[in-house]
C-alpha cells in the first residue's frame, strides 16, 4: 500500500490526469456493452461495487476517531459519485459517447471559470468551448432530449465531484476517503441496479466485465485524480479535463465503432490545444477550496 502511494506521489500531476482520462473513457465504452445485459443501473452497480472492493482492500479505511464533519463530507462525496455515474450511464445509453462527454464537460468547465485566477485561463476555456461545440454539432442530428438532460445532470455532479474530491484528498490520508465514499455510492445504487439487472448481475460474463469497468472507470482514475488534486489548482485540473471529449470520441471509435466527422476532428484539435495551454500553469500551488 505504501509503495503504491509512493508511486502516485512521485508521478507528475499532468500524467496522472491524462492517465485517468484514458482509463475512464475506455472503461465507459466497455460499460456500454453491458447495458443490453444488465441495464444502465446494473452496470453502475457492477462498476461501483467492484471498485469499492479493490479500494477497501488497498486502503483499509477506519471510521474510528473520525469527526462527524469528515464522515458527512465522505457521505456527500459518495452520493455525488452515485448521481454522476447513474446520470452519465443513462446519457450514454441514449446518445454517442463523445457527445455525452462533451455535454457533461460543461460541469468541469464551470469549475475552471469559477476558480480562475489568471486571465490567460479564459483563453484556454474559450478554446475548450469551441471544441465542445464542434464535437456536439458533429453528430447532433436526432439526439435524444432525455439523453442530453442526463448528460447535463452528469455535468453538474461532475463539477461537485471535482470540488469534493479535492476536499476529501486533504482530509483523509491516501485513498481512505475515496474508498469510504465508494462504499456509500455502491449502497445508494444497489436497489436500482437490482431492479434493472436482476439475476443477470451474477452471471460470470457480467461480473467479469463489471470488474474490468470498475477498475478502468472508477478505482484507477479516481485514485489518480485524487492524488493530482492534492498538488494542482482546481481550475487547472478542470481545464486539463478538456481532453475528456477527445478521448471519449477516440474510445467510441475504437470500442463502439462510432465514427468521427471532419468537424469532430476539428473539435478534438481545439480541446487538445486548450489542455496544452492549461498545462503550462499546472506547476502553480493549489488554491484553497
Amino acid at each position: 500500500m505504501a509503495r503504491d502511494a509512493g508511486l502516485l506521489a512521485r508521478a507528475p500531476s499532468g500524467a496522472l490526469v491524462l492517465g485517468a482520462i484514458g482509463s475512464v473513457q475506455f472503461g465507459s465504452a466497455l460499460a456500454a456493452t453491458l447495458f443490453a445485459r444488465v441495464g444502465t443501473s446494473g452496470a453502475v452497480v457492477l462498476r461501483l461495487v467492484s471498485a469499492s472492493v479493490v479500494l477497501l482492500a488497498v486502503w483499509r479505511p477506519r471510521l474510528r476517531r473520525r469527526a462527524r464533519r469528515e464522515l458527512l463530507l465522505v457521505a456527500t462525496f459518495g452520493l455525488v459519485l452515485a448521481g454522476m455515474n447513474l446520470s452519465f450511464y443513462n446519457a450514454l445509453d441514449r446518445i454517442p459517447l463523445g457527445i455525452a462527454v462533451s455535454i457533461e464537460f460543461l460541469g468541469p468547465l464551470a469549475v475552471a471559470v469559477g476558480w480562475s485566477r489568471r486571465r490567460i485561463d479564459l483563453l484556454w476555456v474559450a478554446l475548450a468551448v469551441a471544441g465542445i461545440l464542434a464535437l456536439t454539432r458533429a453528430g447532433a442530428h436526432g439526439l435524444s432530449a432525455i439523453g442530453v438532460a442526463f448528460a447535463l445532470a452528469a455535468g453538474c455532479f461532475w463539477a461537485a465531484y471535482i470540488v469534493l474530491n479535492a476536499r476529501v484528498g486533504r482530509r483523509f490520508e491516501g485513498g481512505a476517503g475515496l474508498a469510504l465514499a465508494m462504499c456509500v455510492a455502491s449502497a445508494a445504487v444497489v436497489p436500482a441496479g437490482v431492479i434493472d439487472g436482476g439475476g443477470h448481475l451474477l452471471e460470470p460474463r457480467s461480473l467479469a466485465l463489471g470488474a474490468a469497468v470498475g477498475m478502468l472507470s472508477s478505482a484507477i482514475p479516481y485514485s489518480f485524480e485524487l492524488e493530482a488534486l492534492r498538488r494542482i489548482a482546481v481550475n487547472v485540473f478542470g481545464v486539463l479535463m478538456s481532453l475528456e471529449p477527445a478521448m471519449a470520441a477516440l474510445a467510441g471509435l475504437i470500442v463502439l465503432g462510432q465514427g468521427l466527422t471532419a468537424r469532430a476532428v476539428a473539435g478534438i484539435a481545439l480541446v487538445v490545444a486548450a489542455s496544452a495551454g492549461a498545462s503550462i500553469g499546472a506547476a502553480q500551488p493549489p488554491v484553497a477550496v
